[in-house]
């Protein structure tokens, strides 16, 4: 048994489907709590749970994602709780991938596959559709290898009981999740056929601040002082140029490859600048990428 924990902010247009998706795969025992502090939200969320019992809705104090996060984890009745987001939804099949693993005593996350649902005839959905794949080629490698990986915040699941209460300045808090199963540990399994899809930033200001945000958690202490180690600049110019080279089918799409070098550049300057150096807050950092819900 599991409960799914459901974490939106000012997405009454996409939260139906997310709930939707996910209640065709629990059993009638099943839960999904939802967890959102706006009103407009709120009600698409309401007016589920009086239609069906394992729809719950618990308020958000507006604190941040891994402030939203502990209040699911606190009300979730199973040890095994699924984490996704209010404007993706999961295959029709994820859940039921994502959880036999767990028969394992050994396994502490499971993860599932990004797929980017942009177009790839323009910049920014191009660059959407090579990072998902190229995280997607990267978790594969690591997984045949039996080697350390990053679960995915857009949908994975873990034991609770490993970490039940998440640092609530995390910036990436799926990273901090992962390192903290690893070191205790047990392993992290990639479910590539459990598929969760994600509409992207399409203006690179969004991007930007995106970006930052989830990238800056790789520079606070609870990923530099791990003992496990995925992703990071240094990394991802050493592992990830190859397979960003090979990736482009066009001229024009090597011209945005190129240009993605640059973008990714700018965003680790901005996270070393931002984060490391000028410390800012989550609240500050957390601000709403509009294009995307």
């Amino acid at each position: 048994m599991f409960s799914v924990l459901i974490t939106s902010y000012q997405e009454p247009l996409t939260i139906g489907k997310a709930i939707e998706t996910c209640l065709r795969q629990i059993p009638h025992n099943g839960e999904i709590l939802v967890i959102c502090p706006d009103a407009e939200t709120t009600q698409v969320v309401i007016d589920y749970a009086s239609k069906d019992e394992r729809v719950k809705h618990i308020q958000d104090e507006r604190k941040g994602k891994p402030a939203a996060l502990n209040l699911g984890l606190q009300h979730a009745k199973h040890d095994l709780v699924v984490l996704t987001d209010g404007d993706v939804f999961i295959s029709e099949n994820a859940l039921s991938l994502l959880i036999p693993p767990f028969e394992d005593a050994h396994v502490g996350a499971v993860t599932a596959r990004v797929m980017s649902l942009d177009s790839r005839q323009n910049r920014m959905g191009y660059w959407s559709h090579l990072l998902t794949d190229a995280a997607h080629q990267t978790r594969e490698t690591r997984a045949e290898a039996g080697a350390f990986m990053l679960c995915s915040g857009y949908l994975f699941a873990y034991r609770k009981s490993l970490m039940a209460h998440i640092p609530e300045d995390a910036l990436a808090e799926d990273a901090v999740i992962s390192h903290r199963i690893a070191e205790a540990g047990y392993r992290i399994v990639y479910a590539p056929e459990a598929r969760v899809f994600v509409k992207y930033p399409t203006t690179y200001a969004d991007w930007l601040k995106q970006k930052v945000r989830s990238a800056g958690g790789y520079v606070q202490p609870y990923i530099t002082q791990s003992s496990v180690q995925m992703r990071s600049f240094r990394l991802e110019a050493r592992d990830g140029m190859g397979f960003a080279l090979a990736y482009p089918r066009t001229w024009r799409e090597r011209f945005w490859t190129l240009a993605l070098f640059m973008a990714r550049l700018h965003l680790w300057l901005l996270v070393y600048w931002r984060v490391r150096l000028r410390q800012t807050s989550l609240k500050d950092l957390w601000q709403p990428v509009k294009s995307t819900k």
